[in-house]
């Protein structure tokens, strides 16, 4: 078993369990990313109980947009299955990030220090704002919001072990928010 709470930076959350598929034990999962069929070929995720991680190996997955239906090896009937509905899913960090691009980071930045090459402290994420042209990262700085595109351009550096997000602004953007 895998402790979540002191091994937290080396996971991030892929997705949850939503349903229950056959009577085979097939679950179905809700991908949390902006390209879910990066995932088809994983082999094994990693299924939260109470505090920690438990591996599963999958047998087969299918993916259409953001849903999974997946197999998972040693769970083949629907009482069993039943039991993962609304858990949560991860993956090892290093199957994330620069592959996927900053869609990556929704899930995992949210409670970092911010940092911006200009600006130095900028506040802390607060929220992730999932708008149709693109993520906005919501940052609070006291009592001031300051809203940052969620690109790849924009950012420099996740620094998960500290918990800091490393941004490179584009000149003028920060100060309309702490001006």
């Amino acid at each position: 078993m895998y402790n979540l709470q002191s091994e937290k930076d080396k996971y991030f959350q892929l997705g949850k369990v939503i349903k229950t598929y056959s009577y085979l034990g097939e679950l179905v999962f809700h991908l949390d990313t902006d390209d879910p069929q990066a995932y088809e070929t994983i082999k094994m995720v990693f299924i939260t109980t109470e505090q920690s991680l438990v591996p599963w190996f999958i047998s087969e997955i299918s993916i259409n947009q953001d849903l999974a239906t997946v197999k998972l090896d040693d769970l083949d009937n629907l009482e069993q299955a039943r039991e993962f509905v609304g858990r949560e899913i991860y993956l090892p960090l290093e199957k994330s990030s620069k592959q996927r691009g900053s869609d990556s980071y929704s899930y995992e930045i949210i409670g970092f220090k911010v940092v911006d090459e200009a600006h130095g402290d900028i506040g802390e994420v607060v929220d992730i704002l999932d708008r149709p042209e693109q993520k906005i990262i919501r940052i609070m700085k006291g009592d001031k919001e300051i809203m940052v595109p969620l690109t790849d351009e924009i950012i420099s550096k996740v620094d998960s072990k500290e918990e800091i997000l490393y941004l490179q602004t584009p000149f003028g953007l920060i100060d309309l928010y702490i001006e």
